[in-house]
């Protein structure tokens, strides 16, 4: 039986199929920095040298965010519900370090346990661009640790000298609030059940970057959705096609100095102007969900995960599908590489 109202069900498969089977929907997502998180490798943030728009010609550098920054989040948020409504036990599939196989998490976002079996990730996700540039989008704060007194001077901790100043400064480059990073999460194969569990995963998720700061506050905002039988354009053209709609809209307050954060409003308009137009070029089969076509959706999708039952329904669903494709293809998996062994 149909959970969604809103949406056919000949733009999901009637189960999870083991080979691909060319259907795909792609989650059109703004990410929307509201704190100061860090996206960074070895101390430093991440970032690339890349074209400003797909009409100015200009090299700017953006900040990045790369795929597993973001998919991991997501996919943690997923597991904490599992765990919370009963279907799934901390014992028996622990991230990264034991996976049970046959739970939604497993089937639809992948893993990989040396001769046990793998499974390839349903979920892709591509590194993400800041619109704005690197120089606009990060400032440097300057950390320290003060002692327990709530001063940087000593009282003799530790045999240190007392009204010694600490050395404990540090700086570290952190993002800006109001930093928007558009991403195209795309779900292979989705069933009605995968399809609204990614979604509310995407919904829900609050945090990403370096899971060892206070900080890292991002806001997820959806603009439409995409069926389709091919992939679909790239974050970084998206991001480009959007820095040429709001150049030409004089909206990317780039000349200000110090500058100042994009309107949210503006950002809106322009990516939904921009995907669009980039939609209009592509050579596949597609079906778009934008604008006004999305209100519908989204309004459906939160009335049913922001209740007990609704959520309940897609998890119990969403696992019962899993476990069904995990009984028919990855037990034989497992079964022939145990009777290799011997």
């Amino acid at each position: 039986m149909a959970i969604l109202k809103t949406i056919q069900s000949k733009f999901f498969q009637a189960e999870i199929p083991y080979k691909p089977m060319g259907k795909y929907v792609h989650f059109l997502t703004i990410r929307i920095t509201e704190s100061y998180p860090l996206f960074q490798t070895d101390a430093e943030l991440n970032k690339a040298r890349v074209r400003a728009g797909v009409k100015d010609k200009t090299t700017i550098s953006r900040l990045s965010m790369f795929k597993r920054k973001q998919s991991t989040p997501e996919r943690l948020v997923g597991r904490e519900l599992l765990r919370n409504y009963g279907l799934m036990t901390a014992e028996e599939c622990e991230y990264n370090v034991n996976f049970a196989m046959d739970n939604p998490d497993c089937i639809i976002y992948g893993f990989a346990i040396g001769d046990s079996g793998s499974e390839k990730s349903k979920v892709v996700v591509d590194t993400a661009f800041s619109i704005t540039a690197f120089d606009e989008s990060h400032e440097t704060f300057t950390l320290n640790a003060p002692y327990e007194n709530g001063t940087m001077a000593s009282k003799g901790e530790n045999g240190s000298k007392p009204g010694e100043v600490t050395s404990r400064i540090n700086q570290q480059d952190h993002i800006r609030p109001q930093v928007f990073f558009p991403s195209i999460v795309t779900l292979k194969d989705p069933t009605e059940a995968s399809f609204l569990y990614v979604f509310n995963n995407i919904l829900r998720t609050r945090h990403y970057g370096a899971q060892t700061t206070r900080t890292g506050r991002v806001r997820n905002e959806l603009i439409g959705v995409v069926f389709a039988d091919g992939e679909i354009t790239s974050n970084l053209r998206w991001t480009q096609a959007i820095y040429d709609q709001m150049k030409a809209n004089n909206t990317l307050n780039s000349t200000l100095n110090p500058p100042q954060p994009l309107d949210e409003d503006d950002v809106i308009s322009a990516a939904k102007n921009a995907i669009e137009a980039l939609m209009a070029d592509e050579f596949i089969v597609h079906t778009d969900f934008i604008g006004d076509a999305f209100t519908s959706l989204i309004n459906e999708v939160k009335t049913l995960t922001g209740s007990e039952k609704g959520i309940q329904t897609i998890l119990q669903k969403a696992d019962a599908e899993a476990k069904d494709y995990a009984k028919k293809h990855i037990s034989k998996k497992k079964t022939a590489a145990k009777a290799g062994k011997e």
